[in-house]
């Protein structure tokens, strides 16, 4: 990986945060991604110490919040007239319907449209560093979306883990939709599952949700090996030109027949060009 740039989101804690160690220990310059500034800065300082990569950065972004998302291509592009690998890994859980700063269903917002719209903004230094890679963190919870295109928003129904499912099955279908437009000799898309995996996921809720999720993570595994798969498309020499797959404990799997549906993917990437007020450069 020397002599190749990397950005991984959500990259503070958790599988980010250990996807980042494995990129920066095999000698890329890895750009994290976060949105407090303390926990960014203190990240960057642990990475740079195992490590030994002095080449490790901090850039601040609520990707919840299109105008933060926006900034933050526009800094990372000003900076590096490159991005070999892309890992799409921020994401949360709302077990309350919230809205973002544009007024979007918060799931939506920072599960699925971060992705379409930070992906779409840095796709031009993706392409410089042909060929690149871009990794987009889905979850097995995709198996259990009812996914409306209708109410994508969940105005007319909200139940905080279908919304999440749903936002699951969204990136894998705009992973394989962004296969079908991109030459996999010069980008490649593809998605994971990580695994139920212990960390700080679901904390941004309540009490009684938080004890709940703790108490589900018993049987969970470690941040370490939720990460691997990650790393895996990230890295793995054998998956050059190997484009639009969905990967389990870092071999392909069956998604779902809905998350397999072109037709579905379409109408989602035409809703989501729609919501960011954003047209891909193909």
């Amino acid at each position: 990986m020397k002599g190749r740039v990397c950005m991984v989101t959500g990259a503070t804690a958790g599988i980010g945060l250990v996807t980042a160690r494995a990129l920066a220990g095999r000698g890329a310059q890895v750009v994290i991604v976060g949105r407090s500034a303390e926990k960014g800065e203190a990240a960057v300082r642990d990475l740079r110490r195992r490590t030994g990569n002095p080449q490790v950065s901090f850039l601040r972004a609520d990707l919840s919040r299109q105008a933060d998302v926006r900034r933050l291509a526009e800094a990372f592009s000003t900076a590096h007239p490159r991005l070999d690998v892309l890992v799409n890994n921020a994401g949360a859980i709302f077990w309350r319907r919230q809205v973002s700063a544009e007024g979007i269903e918060m799931t939506l917002a920072l599960n699925h449209l971060n992705y379409f719209l930070l992906t779409g903004l840095l796709l031009d230094r993706l392409r410089a560093a042909a060929p690149a890679r871009i990794v987009n963190v889905a979850s097995g919870a995709h198996r259990r979306a009812v996914l409306d295109l209708d109410d994508l928003q969940s105005e007319k129904s909200y139940y905080g883990p279908r919304v999440y499912a749903n936002s699951k099955l969204a990136n894998i279908l705009f992973t394989r939709a962004l296969a079908r437009r991109l030459p996999a000799d010069e980008v490649t898309a593809n998605c994971l599952h990580p695994g139920f995996v212990r960390s700080e996921f679901g904390q941004n809720n309540s009490l009684w949700f938080r004890i709940a999720i703790r108490i589900a993570m018993l049987r969970a595994i470690g941040v370490e090996e939720g990460a691997r798969t990650s790393i895996h498309l990230a890295t793995a020499e054998e998956l050059a030109g190997t484009s639009g797959g969905y990967f389990v404990k870092r071999q392909p799997a069956e998604p779902t027949r809905a998350a397999l549906d072109a037709d579905t993917g379409e109408r989602l990437w035409a809703a989501s060009e729609a919501l960011t007020g954003f047209r891909y450069p193909l």
